[in-house]
């Protein structure tokens, strides 16, 4: 039997014994995993998502703006032991989470999670990442991919999550579940808003 093999899966202990400032580490089906250092289009591509996802949905309903969401980013959560995200945007309804999620990791499924891929690593937000969240039912995923500049939206059903939304950086798009407002995909890719 190898070394890998007899190894036990990674657990939150092992997490957290990684010194804060250098815990960027998820773990991914047991296994403690290395998040790739974010290149500036990664962070930009972050940034510009929260602040036009956050700015009308990040506050209570009602009102002129939609509301009704919890958005954070890089913030822990677990989907099971053996499962600890840190996705790079995340949010949670509030009509089904009235209280801001507290805790790390934070043990609430969220109702809508967003990465942003990196080079060396896309196969684990399009692979790995989306099979998961596929099977703890993540109602919608968001795909931002900062080398095509293309925006890829899912929504979980029962046979699979369905693509519902595929944009690229030309397009202006309401995509689900925040179609209330219009998002010009462009914005994700350093052009400036001009609205």
């Amino acid at each position: 039997m190898s070394t890998a093999a007899a190894r036990a899966p990674a657990t939150l202990a092992d997490l957290l014994a990684i010194p804060e400032d250098e815990r960027f580490h998820e773990i991914i089906a047991g296994e403690l995993v290395r998040k790739a250092m974010p290149s500036f289009a990664h962070g930009d591509a972050q940034l510009a998502l929260g602040l036009h996802i956050k700015g009308p949905f990040g506050r209570r309903p009602g009102g002129k703006l939609p509301g009704g969401w919890w958005i954070a980013s890089e913030v822990e959560i677990e989907l099971a032991p053996t499962h600890i995200y840190r996705p790079d945007v995340v949010g949670w309804r509030r009509d089904r989470v009235p209280e801001r999620p507290s805790g790390t990791p934070i043990r609430l499924l969220p109702d809508w999670i967003c990465e942003v891929l990196s080079p060396s690593n896309p196969g684990t937000d399009r692979v790995k990442k989306l099979n998961h969240y596929y099977q703890f039912r993540v109602p919608h995923y968001w795909i931002v991919d900062p080398m095509d500049e293309s925006l890829s939206v899912f929504r979980w059903t029962a046979d699979g999550y369905l693509i519902v939304l595929a944009a690229g950086r030309d397009d202006r798009v309401h995509a689900e579940p925040f179609e209330a407002i219009e998002l010009p995909v462009s914005v994700l890719f350093g052009e400036d808003d001009d609205e």
